[in-house]
């Protein structure tokens, strides 16, 4: 079988569908990826057929500016969220990717869940598609917002219009179900399945020699986004923590320069390495928020605390704090000094490790990427025979 996967040209959107995506292919079907030319350094590694075509995300940005008059990284609301994924970026990808699908001829497509140019060729073409939930399920004013930019795109082309957001015949879905948004619209009848989420690795398993930890101090990642770690401050924060007894390992993301302080002895600064890794041995994780590194670090069992850099993060945050697993900071009380409080509250109590643990447990029983490889191609093959 031929499947064809489609992404946002976002890291976090791109690398949690490569279990799925590996698990096809090491069940001998042919495995694609249609994506932005910026993804293909993530994607080389992996030796996948790439059919590269769309803007990059700042290119899409910069058109929905021009289109509404205002800057989503700064003002993320459904609107603009919309015009994103379901109008800017649909209208400025679908005809290269339309092409290179063609050409391709895929039997089934699979898109991460903001992503619909996926779908959009999926119903040109007529092959089933699945929408693989990288996050928990959306909020109901965003799911209105992008049902309603993307329905113009179907209709202009006599398709019928999605009778669901994100749009597909099954769901897949990597949210635990302790971690899933309260509030979130419930899913129409559709097929659905759960898939285990894991933290990101390297194809080969290779990895990078890593500093020896020095003692018994407890190991702490610390790992924001690009933005968070511009707005919080990674060097603030590796200093405020490094007052406590314990190890760091951080990862810089997009700031070349960080300043650790005087106690550079106990904190390694790595650049992007796969969470899988950066996981290994680790107490407790400082994170963002963000599905990705909460999926992996829950995958785990470490306990986190979240400094969130967005509404949806801060969401993420308070429903992984409600099961006892980590703690939340506020949106807007970010300070270095609350994290390392919250973060040496963390450790000193076992019972967020114990919560953590039952986390741990909760997604071990959630089907494999290769179980759910199995059941996608016999769905599909049964599909065809109806």
């Amino acid at each position: 079988m031929r499947i064809l996967f489609f992404s946002n040209p976002l890291i976090g959107h791109l690398l949690p569908q490569f279990p799925l995506a590996r698990a096809l292919r090491g069940q001998g079907h042919a495995v694609a990826f249609s994506t932005p030319e910026v993804m293909a350094p993530h994607l080389a590694p992996e030796d996948f057929e790439l059919l590269l075509s769309g803007p990059s995300s700042q290119e899409v940005t910069g058109e929905v500016a021009r289109r509404t008059g205002a800057d989503i990284l700064f003002s993320a609301t459904s609107q603009l969220v919309g015009e994103y994924f379901a109008g800017a970026r649909v209208d400025l990808s679908l005809d290269d990717a339309l092409a290179g699908a063609r050409y391709w001829e895929p039997d089934l497509i699979v898109h991460e869940h903001l992503d619909f140019v996926g779908p959009l060729v999926a119903a040109v073409l007529k092959v089933p598609s699945a929408a693989l939930a990288v996050a928990p399920a959306l909020e109901p004013e965003t799911a209105r917002a992008l049902a309603a930019t993307v329905r113009a795109r179907y209709l202009e082309r006599g398709l019928q219009i999605p009778s669901q957001v994100p749009p597909g015949q099954w769901l897949l879905d990597l949210c635990p179900p302790s971690l899933q948004r309260r509030g979130a619209l419930p899913m129409p009848p559709r097929e659905r399945v759960a898939v285990r989420p894991e933290p990101h690795q390297g194809p080969d398993g290779a990895t990078r020699t890593r500093r020896v930890p020095g003692g018994n101090r407890p190991r702490v990642l610390v790992s924001f986004d690009t933005a968070s770690g511009a707005s919080t401050g990674l060097g603030p924060v590796l200093r405020s923590l490094s007052a406590l007894d314990i190890d760091l390992v951080a990862t810089t993301g997009g700031d070349p320069v960080v300043d650790p302080g005087p106690q550079a002895d106990r904190i390694e600064l790595l650049p992007f390495t796969p969470a899988a890794e950066l996981l290994e041995n680790v107490s407790a994780v400082v994170h963002h928020g963000g599905p990705g590194i909460t999926f992996g670090a829950a995958a785990r069992g470490i306990p986190a605390v979240v400094v969130p850099g967005s509404v949806g993060q801060e969401r993420q945050a308070e429903r992984l704090a409600s099961t006892g697993a980590g703690l939340a900071l506020p949106l807007r009380d970010r300070h270095p000094a609350q994290v390392t409080a919250a973060l040496d509250r963390l450790l000193a109590d076992p019972g967020f490790t114990l919560a953590a643990h039952r986390l741990r447990d909760e997604i071990a029983a959630m089907p494999s990427a290769s179980r759910v490889a199995e059941w996608l191609v016999a769905s599909v093959s049964a599909r065809r025979t109806r």
